[in-house]
């Protein structure tokens, strides 16, 4: 049960009264409390049991409200609260105090809803702030009658006091908010620092503008060749995929328009939908999304959440700046390297080839000769090895063709053992990444892909060399193990594949023993036919 309304004072102490009113509505900067307090005060200053404050939407209806004289179990039973409707209208259509002895009299009256406890006398109010409606004060069951013109005059100069007390609350209110976003701001920015082992953070970027928003749901919707994906934050029990497929026309809109698209989901969950304005990455939208009883967002909370997409957008950009420009020094190193690697070192080995030559022709021993001619024969293979080094730091992309086979061969290693040695020759990523012979490479690579299968299950092999060379228009793929060779009978079906691959590719595919023991698998297809 409700505690009964003090006793109203006498007319000598009304000042007093409404002076200990004041300050009580003004002990508080937040804006809730304050109404609260407001609606408290009015009902013991003059009297009446219950007390209803609405703040007033531009639709006409109660945003947000605080109630006097209910308790949670009494208010339970009511079956909607007031919507600002019937008499309570009449304050809205005509910002003026209005004061009845029996609600049910008036022409407007609309009745009580199921479970609403019966009143008669009533006294509303304007409350303003700056000369416009910021919400109306209603005082009902006054515990001795009907109210007074003293009871109006009282409760008008409580409300104009709380106009001020009030305008002052929501600066407070706004600059805390813009602090809570500022700071949001400062950690995100903080969070998007390029840092050494930066794994990706917009889950955490999402979290904090999530957790300074109070929202239930936060995440990024990026765009995809087909669709979205949604990356960042999410707490339990919100279906975000779910909501994201419900806003597709919103979503649609906010991206065509650039600007900010406030909604509500079938569940009434009021819904905020942002463009990151990044240049340098596919931010997409900030997607935030509130429970159903809690208001929209309005204008200025909507410019503090694009404040904040800002500050993040230009975080990203700047991280993935200097993240190209660590890859163009990275690039331009690389380029560096494999200069010296062919006007240095494979001039020198060169010579030291020619010079080994030189002295072969005037060996006399034949063991000295022989000896000789395998020390230039290794010379030419590790000359091969340093061009086909050279190739793939001085290209560009960020996968290449060798690397794509490199990778390949990464993958079997768990399989074979060991891990294969892997040379290439000739320009084969330029050969093979574009042009009329792109598809030659999946080709190659399923065609390897067999081959190192074959290494696996049959070969019992302890080494392997992989060898990718284009020459003489001419693409070769050589795949040879130092295993038991290949059996006399066998059932082939993936190299019966391989074999159709080259074939009609115009090329061939053959298997050869490999001395003193092993198989050479060798598939060879030709370029620019």
């Amino acid at each position: 049960m409700s505690a009964p309304p003090r006793p109203q004072p006498s007319a000598p102490d009304a000042a007093g009264a409404l002076l200990d009113a004041v300050v009580a509505i003004t002990s508080d900067l937040e804006v809730h409390r304050v109404l609260q307090r407001l609606v408290d005060s009015a009902c013991t200053l003059v009297g009446a049991r219950y007390g209803f404050l609405g703040v007033m939407t531009e639709e006409g209806r109660f945003g947000d409200f605080v109630t006097h004289g209910l308790s949670a179990w009494e208010a339970s039973p009511i079956a909607s609260l007031p919507q600002g409707l019937g008499i309570l209208g009449l304050i809205t259509e005509d910002p003026r105090p209005l004061r009845l002895t029996d609600i049910g009299g008036h022409e407007r009256a609309h009745g009580f809803p199921v479970g609403h406890p019966a009143m008669r006398s009533f006294l509303g109010v304007p409350v303003k702030i700056r000369g416009e409606v910021f919400g109306n004060l209603y005082l009902t069951e006054k515990h001795d009658g009907g109210f007074t013109e003293d009871d109006e005059t009282l409760v008008a100069a409580l409300a104009h006091a709380a106009g001020y007390v009030l305008d002052n609350a929501r600066a407070y209110e706004r600059s805390e908010r813009r602090q809570v976003w500022l700071e949001a701001a400062a950690r995100a920015t903080d969070l998007l620092q390029p840092r050494p082992g930066m794994v990706d953070v917009l889950p955490d970027v999402v979290r904090v503008a999530r957790d300074a928003a109070g929202a239930d749901l936060g995440t990024f919707v990026r765009p995809l060749a087909e669709g979205h994906e949604l990356v960042g934050d999410r707490r339990d029990g919100v279906d975000a995929e779910a909501l994201l497929r419900e806003l597709r026309v919103e979503v649609e809109r906010a991206e065509q328009q650039g600007a900010p698209v406030s909604t509500r989901d079938s569940g009434g969950q009021p819904v905020l939908l942002l463009p990151v304005p990044a240049r340098l990455t596919r931010a997409g939208l900030l997607l935030l999304a509130w429970p159903a009883d809690r208001r929209p967002p309005d204008d200025e909370e909507v410019e503090r959440v694009r404040g904040f997409v800002d500050h993040v957008s230009l975080a990203m950009d700047r991280a993935q700046a200097l993240a190209e420009r660590q890859e163009l020094m990275l690039v331009a190193d690389r380029e560096r390297i494999a200069r010296d690697l062919h006007d240095v070192v494979i001039q020198r080995l060169f010579a030291t080839g020619l010079q080994l030559q030189g002295v072969r022709r005037s060996a006399v021993v034949p063991e000295v000769r022989d000896r000789l001619s395998d020390a230039v024969a290794d010379l030419d293979t590790t000359i091969r090895d340093i061009r086909s080094t050279i190739f793939e730091l001085g290209h560009r992309r960020a996968t290449s063709f060798r690397e794509e086979v490199r990778g390949l061969v990464r993958e079997y290693v768990p399989t074979l053992g060991f891990s294969p040695l892997v040379r290439t020759a000739g320009p084969v990523d330029t050969a093979v990444d574009g042009g009329a012979d792109a598809g030659v490479g999946d080709h190659l690579l399923a065609t390897l892909r067999e081959a190192l299968s074959n290494v696996a299950r049959h070969a019992r092999a302890e080494a392997c060399v992989v060898e990718v060379v284009l020459e003489a228009d001419r693409l070769t793929l050589s795949v040879t193990d130092n295993g038991v060779g290949m059996p006399v009978e066998r059932q082939e079906s993936g190299l019966r594949n391989a074999r159709r691959r080259a074939a009609d590719l115009g090329g061939d595919l053959q298997l050869l023993p490999e001395e003193p023991h092993g198989t050479r698998l060798e598939w060879s297809v030709p370029l620019g036919s």
